[in-house]
């Protein structure tokens, strides 16, 4: 490796460490704080909590005066399911919108990138009142039926890019050995699509989780609040619990962590893929 080259992947390396620290010192801060007493909170913020300082009162506080579990148990199925129905209904559009040419396959691509471009939360009062004449409001289902409306045409854009570098002689060995056409897209597409599969499921769950709006006006009750609505009961106009707060959003972070680390491996891959030759 010659000088110029070193020094060149040196100064990639920097600011790869810079931009890691920018993006991960904000959690470390989050949970490192939720385990000191209020005033270390303020008085040293970057300090590591010690004897003096450690305390649990936030959690406490959290599982005593919230209705945390049920927080959580409707983020998770919201993220899930929504997840799932991304997945399933986005792959099966895509793998139809790349394999098979008719009338208006085009026009019916370019609608779907659309809702790439175009913010739904610009039609959240029609959402609204949809919702209400379906008998949907303060309802998961709502939620559900929202997410994956969001994520589908960036699920239906990434994935159909991967199935069009699948060799179409595998799609055709297995029409040749007559193959149904269900189970060539379940059991010969699918699972070439794994590491396109991890970018659109990590892609897909991060917003749907850390959302705000759509639970705040589609949800009105705790039994249907989700776990970032939830946390906003210890924000007050004039007083704000900050152990509370802390405790709950170092909860919340704790399941995004979990499954980016389960699926980093499939996302690096997925990201990367035809990068190479």
């Amino acid at each position: 490796m010659t000088t110029d080259q070193r020094a060149r992947s040196i100064g990639v390396h920097l600011v790869l460490i810079a931009y890691s620290l920018l993006a991960v010192g904000p959690i470390l801060l989050v949970v490192m704080n939720s385990f000191k007493v209020r005033s270390a909170i303020f008085g040293s913020p970057l300090a590591l909590p010690d004897a003096s300082t450690f305390s649990l009162v936030g959690y406490e506080k959290v599982f005593r005066s919230s209705h945390i579990l049920t927080y959580y148990s409707n983020s998770l199925i919201v993220t899930l399911v929504s997840m799932a129905l991304v997945l399933l209904f986005g792959a099966m559009a895509a793998w139809a919108l790349t394999e098979y040419r008719f009338r208006g396959s085009t026009a019916l691509a370019l609608f779907l990138s659309i809702g790439i471009m175009v913010p739904i939360r610009l039609g959240s009062v029609a959402i609204l009142n949809m919702m209400r004449s379906a008998g949907l409001n303060d309802t998961l289902t709502a939620l559900i039926l929202v997410y994956v409306a969001q994520g589908l045409p960036m699920s239906i854009f990434i994935l159909s890019e991967f199935i069009q570098q699948i060799p179409k002689d595998l799609r055709d060995a297995a029409r040749c050995d007559g193959v149904p056409e269900t189970r060539i897209f379940f059991e010969v597409v699918a699972p070439l699509l794994r590491p396109a599969i991890a970018t659109v499921a990590v892609f897909t769950i991060v917003p749907i989780w850390n959302d705000l709006w759509f639970p705040l006006i589609l949800t009105s009750s705790d039994s249907t609040h989700t776990v970032t609505l939830g946390v906003q009961q210890f924000l007050g106009q004039y007083i704000t619990d900050w152990n509370s707060v802390l405790a709950a959003l170092s909860m919340a972070i704790l399941p995004v962590v979990v499954i980016y680390v389960i699926l980093s491996r499939q996302l690096i891959a997925g990201l990367t893929s035809g990068a190479v030759k």
